[in-house]
């Protein structure tokens, strides 16, 4: 639609339009459905590529040098920053949720922050996939001074930091 409507092709265009138009609607059905599968995410992927290689300028350039000429992160990592935005928020009340509905302390005093969460046995990927699961990992790999942040933006600009974009 915004290739077929609009003439220009300059980043001061085009990315503001990709911005308000296409993402939002990437970021509403991820939050709910995280796809695991490479073929789900390139998928997905593919549609900020293709919209990336329309601002006049960039389009030779390789994907990855795209979205940082466009001060643009890629959609797998943006989700992984939502993930544990969301983890940071619930764990510290900022959501109005209980706790105990998504995630469970590790009690048995492993090594690490002072946050430490307890990762739940899955047989089945609609489990293994599912929020609460699916971050521990990452939440857990963190340091103690990233995860006892005092404010959202302290914890954003030290996760931004750690996150290093994959190549798809």
């Amino acid at each position: 639609m915004i290739k077929r409507n609009f003439t220009d092709r300059s980043q001061s265009t085009l990315i503001p339009l990709y911005k308000s138009l296409v993402r939002p609607h990437l970021k509403y059905w991820c939050s709910v459905w995280n796809p695991h599968f490479r073929k789900d995410i390139e998928l997905i992927e593919g549609v900020q590529r293709r919209a990336t290689k329309l601002v006049k300028d960039v389009e030779h350039l390789h994907y990855n040098d795209r979205l940082e000429h466009l001060g643009l992160m890629c959609l797998h990592t943006r989700r992984i920053r939502s993930d544990l935005i969301d983890t940071y928020k619930i764990i510290n009340g900022i959501y109005n949720v209980k706790t105990e509905l998504f995630y469970d302390y590790d009690q048995i005093g492993r090594r690490g922050h002072s946050k430490k969460l307890f990762k739940r046995r899955s047989r089945l990927n609609i489990r293994k996939f599912a929020f609460s699961n699916r971050v521990v990992d990452r939440w857990n790999s963190f340091s103690e001074c990233c995860i006892t942040c005092n404010s959202i933006n302290c914890f954003k600009s030290h996760i931004s930091s750690k996150l290093e974009p994959e190549t798809t």
